[in-house]
C-alpha cells in the first residue's frame, strides 16, 4: 500500500510532505490511498503458502458463486446527488449499541494462525487501532481470552456454532459473556459441510503445531485429521431450528446475532425467535455453491426485516463503493473476510489497519461523490439496478 497524490504524475505539489512521503492537501487531508487487493493477494499466497491460500481463497464445488459474489455487487449502481452541501462525511455509525470508527467489520474467519503467527491477536490489533469491530471466529488459533487481553477496550463479538455437545457451546458463550464480547453470532449455515474441492485436492489440514482453543473436545483432533470439513461433520449440529436462537441468547445477556441469512421468510423467523441482528451471507461461497449472491437477496431481506432487526451483509465485498451499496440497500454494516486475510498476512496489524483506513479513505470519497455526508444518509435513492439487470424479490 502507497499513498498517491491528486496528480499521480508529480509529488511536487504545495501540499506534499517532504518529511513522510504523504500527499496531503492544501488543507491537511490525505487525498488517496493506493492500495490493489489484487497485489495483497498476491503477497499474502507468497507468505502462507498454497496450502493455507487454498483454504482460504476456495470456496465450493466449482466455485461459481465465489465469482458471482463479487460481480453482482457490479449490478447495482450508485446514483449520486448532487449540490448536496456536503464538506465533510461522517462514518460514525453503532452496532447493537456499540460506536464504531466505521461500518466496515473484521469478519470471523476461522485459523489465522496459517496466516500469521499472532493470528487472530494481530488481527484484533489492528480493528482496534483503526476503531473497527472484529467478529472472532470460533474456530480461532487463538483463544478468546488471549484476544481480550491484547485489545481489552476494543468492540469485539463472538462468532460460535451450536455443537452435537452443546454443553462445549454454553461454555464457550459464557467464556465469550465473562471477557468483554458484546454480541453472541450463531452461524446457521453449515448443518453440514459444503463440498470444498480446493481443500480436498489440496490435502488441507490443521497443522500440527496449531490448535483450536475455543473448542475444547474433540475438535482440534479432527481439524488436524481431515480439517475444516471433518470439523463440521463430526462436532456441529446439523438439526438447528429458530428454538435454537432462544436457547443461545438464554445462555448469556448477550445479544445474538444470527449470520448465514439467505431468504426473507428465513430472516423473519429468526428475528421472531429473538435475534437482534442477522447477516445476510452465503458463507463465503464455501458452503453452496448454486446460492444466489448476497448482493442480490440483500433488498428483500432488508424489506421483510422492516427495521425489527440490525441486518448485516457479507460476500464479495472488496471496494469501497460496494459497501456503499450494501449500506444504500440498507445494510447497517458489512463484514470483510478474505481481504483481512490478505493484509495480516502480508503486514500483521500494521496491514490490517493499512486495508481498514483505505475502506475508511475511499468510503469517505464515494460517500461524498453521492452527496451523503453520514453513512444515516445513504438510502434507497443513491442505488439503482444497473439497466437490464434482474429484479429479485420484487424490489428494484
Amino acid at each position: 500500500m502507497r499513498l498517491v497524490s491528486a496528480h499521480p504524475a508529480s509529488n511536487d505539489t504545495p501540499g506534499h510532505n517532504p518529511v513522510t512521503g504523504e500527499p496531503h492537501s492544501a488543507a491537511g487531508t490525505q487525498l488517496a490511498i493506493d492500495l490493489s487487493l489484487e497485489d495483497l493477494e498476491r503477497q499474502a499466497r507468497h507468505v502462507i503458502g498454497e496450502m493455507a491460500y487454498a483454504y482460504y481463497s476456495g470456496g465450493a464445488d466449482d466455485e461459481r458463486l465465489l465469482a458471482e459474489n463479487v460481480a453482482a455487487w457490479a449490478r447495482w449502481q450508485l446514483h449520486p446527488r448532487v449540490l448536496a452541501g456536503v464538506s465533510a462525511v461522517d462514518l460514525r455509525t453503532t452496532l447493537l449499541g456499540t460506536t464504531v470508527r466505521s461500518p466496515v467489520v473484521i469478519a470471523p474467519t476461522a485459523i489465522q494462525g496459517l496466516a500469521h503467527r499472532e493470528g487472530e491477536v494481530e488481527t484484533a490489533r489492528g480493528a482496534a487501532t483503526a476503531g473497527a469491530l472484529m467478529v472472532l471466529s470460533s474456530l480461532a488459533t487463538r483463544s478468546l481470552e488471549d484476544v481480550a487481553a491484547a485489545v481489552p477496550g476494543a468492540p469485539r463479538w463472538m462468532q460460535v456454532y451450536i455443537l452435537r455437545d452443546r454443553t462445549r457451546t454454553a461454555d464457550l458463550a459464557r467464556r465469550a459473556a465473562a471477557h468483554g464480547y458484546g454480541a453472541l453470532v450463531l452461524t446457521v449455515d453449515a448443518p453440514v459441510s459444503g463440498l470444498r474441492l480446493r481443500e480436498l485436492r489440496g490435502g488441507f489440514h490443521l497443522p500440527h503445531d496449531l490448535d483450536l482453543p475455543n473448542l475444547a473436545g474433540d475438535s482440534t483432533q479432527s481439524a488436524h485429521a481431515g480439517g475444516f470439513m471433518a470439523v463440521v461433520t463430526r462436532e456441529f449440529e446439523p438439526a438447528l431450528t429458530p428454538d435454537d436462537i432462544g436457547w443461545l441468547a438464554g445462555l448469556t445477556d448477550l445479544p445474538v446475532v444470527v449470520k448465514g441469512v439467505q431468504r426473507a421468510d428465513d430472516a423473519v423467523r429468526c428475528v421472531d425467535a429473538g435475534a437482534a441482528a442477522l447477516v445476510v451471507s452465503n458463507h463465503g461461497a464455501r458452503q453452496l455453491a448454486d446460492a444466489p449472491a448476497t448482493a442480490d437477496i440483500l433488498d428483500e431481506i432488508v424489506h421483510a426485516v422492516a427495521g425489527r432487526a440490525e441486518v448485516y451483509v457479507d460476500g464479495g465485498l472488496r471496494r469501497a463503493p460496494d459497501v456503499v451499496k450494501a449500506l444504500a440497500l440498507g445494510a447497517r454494516a458489512v463484514l470483510i473476510g478474505r481481504p483481512s486475510l490478505w493484509a495480516v498476512a502480508a503486514g500483521g496489524s500494521d496491514g490490517v489497519l493499512s486495508l481498514l483506513q483505505w475502506y475508511e479513505s475511499e468510503m469517505r470519497r464515494t460517500m461524498a461523490l453521492c452527496g451523503a455526508a453520514t453513512v444515516d444518509q445513504l438510502d434507497r435513492s443513491l442505488v439503482r439496478r444497473t439497466p437490464g439487470g434482474a429484479v429479485y424479490g420484487g424490489h428494484t
